[in-house]
């Protein structure tokens, strides 16, 4: 039987169409409070300037790795390159699809929690009916997804329209009837560079970098972008600084009608902001525009997510199940299917303030930091041919990439700090059973030579 390969179909307007959709998911829109509520200020826009200013810094150590690595799976190929094929490559690649068959459903789930909860504004919903609608987004996103990449590079890009279309609507009514440059003269009001100003820009960027995590999903689909080298970087960049600039325009927007001292305790603040502005029906139908954005970015963020499971199976590092094709589609149906399933269930266990947080200690040890340590070490070894993308100033970015990230991860509380090692500690275990039992690296003397 012939081996069915993927295949490169997307450029870079559907490739930056599915970071965006990923990025602006039910995200900005349910922690737009939460982040004014932790700043309680009117200086809350640092928050969402330093996670723009994270995701652009993190942003060229993906690229440099993106473009030297542009293959299905993302940081599961750089981490096994960067830290070796045969040596601690092998565990450090192992960890991440591990932590990622627990954090992926949590990331997809999230999105459907968030997809019904805003619902409630349209029509209230009991306990057992939001998890009957959140299990139900993720069914139907996996339904919508099991095709061929190309249809859904095409799906991806009506659904970027969607996004699009909404964040515009929200900003130009408060260009057109709210105060919009107010929020902008007032954002150093009553600001005091403190201990505890930087403790609470820690802690609301948790919150604002949830908003923009996706700008890398490009790279979890490297193996079907279209002159990769180029795309991906480009894709990546143009999606931060778009999206940066949307979010901010949109906070401004929404706090020049709404103050910020009664915006932070607004569940559906996008929908009281419409509502002020042209009544209950418009409140409703940018309440309809919302939750198709929420839709989105689950569609973009599984379409990633199924990629990783698939490009470890591929490469003889997981279960052999997870490398197959669909035969006529060629895309990872099982990967899709079980991640799927996964996040089916987490939708009806979980409520949406217990993941967020879970979602980025988890992902900062073994894919945010562990990847910008690798880079360096793989300059170090590799010819600077072998990199298409090459950062300015190499290595500060890396250097204040890390640095930012374990602010980050301290600032997520100890709990999750603690659950994202014992994730850590459990997949290692289970790495050193099956490496034993196989013969793999630390027990094969010949890959140990290597």
């Amino acid at each position: 039987m012939a081996e069915i390969k993927q295949e490169r179909r997307l450029g870079l307007l559907q490739a930056t169409a599915i970071n965006m959709t990923d990025m602006v998911g039910i995200g900005p829109f349910i922690t737009l409070p939460m982040v004014i509520s932790m700043m309680n200020g009117p200086y809350f826009l640092y928050a969402w300037l330093a996670g723009a200013v994270l995701s652009m810094v993190d942003a060229m150590v993906w690229s440099e790795l993106g473009a030297a690595f542009p293959m299905a799976g993302g940081s599961y190929n750089f981490l096994k390159e960067t830290y070796g094929k045969n040596g601690l490559g092998r565990l450090m690649s192992f960890l991440f699809v591990w932590q990622t068959m627990i954090q992926a459903p949590l990331v997809i789930a999230s999105a459907a929690i968030g997809f019904a909860a805003y619902f409630s504004y349209l029509l209230p919903l009991t306990p057992i009916e939001s998890k009957m609608m959140s299990g139900g987004i993720v069914i139907c996103i996996v339904a919508l997804l099991y095709r061929k990449i190309e249809d859904i590079g095409k799906i991806s890009v009506l659904l970027w329209g969607a996004v699009i279309l909404t964040l515009f609507w929200i900003i130009g009514g408060g260009l057109a009837h709210g105060n919009f440059l107010q929020p902008i003269r007032d954002v150093n009001n009553g600001i005091t560079l403190n201990y505890a100003f930087v403790t609470a820009i820690g802690f609301a960027s948790v919150k604002s970098v949830y908003s923009y995590l996706g700008y890398y999903n490009v790279c979890h689909l490297g193996g079907e972008i279209i002159n990769p080298s180029k795309n991906i970087p480009r894709s990546m960049f143009l999606s931060i600084a778009g999206i940066a600039v949307l979010y901010l325009m949109m906070n401004v927007s929404v706090v020049s009608v709404i103050p910020w001292h009664v915006a932070k305790d607004s569940q559906f603040v996008i929908s009281v902001f419409m509502q002020q502005l042209a009544g209950p029906t418009a409140a409703k139908v940018v309440t309809c525009l919302v939750l198709v954005v929420a839709f989105a970015s689950v569609f973009s963020a599984t379409l990633g997510y199924s990629r990783i499971p698939y490009a470890a199976a591929a490469d003889g590092a997981f279960f052999k199940v997870f490398a197959r094709l669909h035969p006529t589609g060629k895309f990872p149906y099982v990967s899709l299917l079980f991640l799927g399933g996964i996040a089916f269930v987490f939708s009806l266990l979980f409520k949406l303030s217990d993941v967020i947080s879970a979602i980025l200690a988890m992902r900062i040890l073994i894919q945010f930091i562990a990847q910008s340590v690798g880079l360096i070490l793989l300059r170090k070894v590799r010819s600077a041919n072998d990199f298409p993308y090459k950062m300015p100033f190499f290595p500060w970015p890396v250097y204040l990439a890390i640095l930012m990230w374990a602010g980050i991860l301290i600032s997520t509380g100890t709990t999750m700090v603690a659950g994202g090692l014992v994730a850590i500690v459990t997949g290692a275990v289970v790495y050193f059973i099956k490496a034993k039992l196989n013969k793999e690296w630390p027990f094969n003397a010949e890959t140990q030579s290597n």
